[in-house]
């Protein structure tokens, strides 16, 4: 599991840096789309390949911890900007949670599935947990916060190019912020991968949805 994991990514990252970092061609996404096309085809499941692959799982916990570097880094513009940041990941949280159920709801999807949507852009770990805790699924609130992170990394750059965001320095913080409080994780790593700045941002996104999400949302549906 560890060895195909690195492989597939590894292959995965190449191919992203041949076609110039273009957005369709996420590393993440295809090493997830090639990983499960060989366990289908091999008929290995999902338990035996992660008994393998759990190492890579465990050094996620460390790779979030090392998001708070380039926000260190910044703490200067941070503790500047504190308060517009803070309402700023209240209203995107607001936004991201509430589309998603008023569209579950007028789907008319079952009220247990509707309520796993909530908290659909908080990193998947956290968003079972709060799905649990609302009366929603578990599995499927991190099936909603994978697939959701992977549409934010795929079309974020489209989005702020039809908005017309700048490239400078604001441009890049609003990148970032949009990134990590709509994708969580995922948007975040792309983030990163384009521009310090962005990476940053999206960093600390990730981590306030996370905070006001298992704060906020429970609260709410209780």
């Amino acid at each position: 599991g560890l060895t195909a994991t690195l492989v597939v990514y590894v292959l995965a990252q190449a191919t992203y840096t041949h076609l110039n970092q273009a957005a369709w061609a996420n590393p993440v996404l295809w090493s997830v789309v090639m990983l499960a096309s060989l366990l289908t085809l091999s008929g290995v499941d999902y338990p035996t390949y992660f008994s393998g692959a759990q190492f890579i799982h465990f050094l996620l916990g460390p790779a979030v911890v090392a998001l708070a570097w380039p926000l260190w880094e910044r703490r200067h513009a941070l503790a500047q900007r504190w308060r517009g940041l803070l309402l700023a990941a209240l209203l995107g949280g607001a936004a991201a949670s509430g589309s998603a159920l008023l569209l579950g709801w007028l789907a008319g999807l079952p009220q247990d599935v509707v309520l796993s949507l909530a908290p659909k852009s908080v990193t998947a770990p956290v968003a079972m947990g709060i799905a649990d805790r609302i009366g929603g699924i578990p599995a499927l609130a991190a099936v909603f916060a994978v697939v959701t992170g992977m549409v934010g990394a795929l079309s974020g750059k489209l989005v702020f190019d039809l908005l017309g965001v700048t490239k400078d320095r604001a441009g890049w913080m609003i990148h970032g912020f949009a990134l990590g409080t709509a994708a969580h994780g995922i948007g975040a790593a792309r983030a990163l991968q384009v521009n310090g700045t962005a990476g940053a941002y999206a960093g600390l996104a990730l981590g306030l949805q996370v905070l006001l999400a298992a704060l906020l949302i429970p609260l709410m549906f209780n």
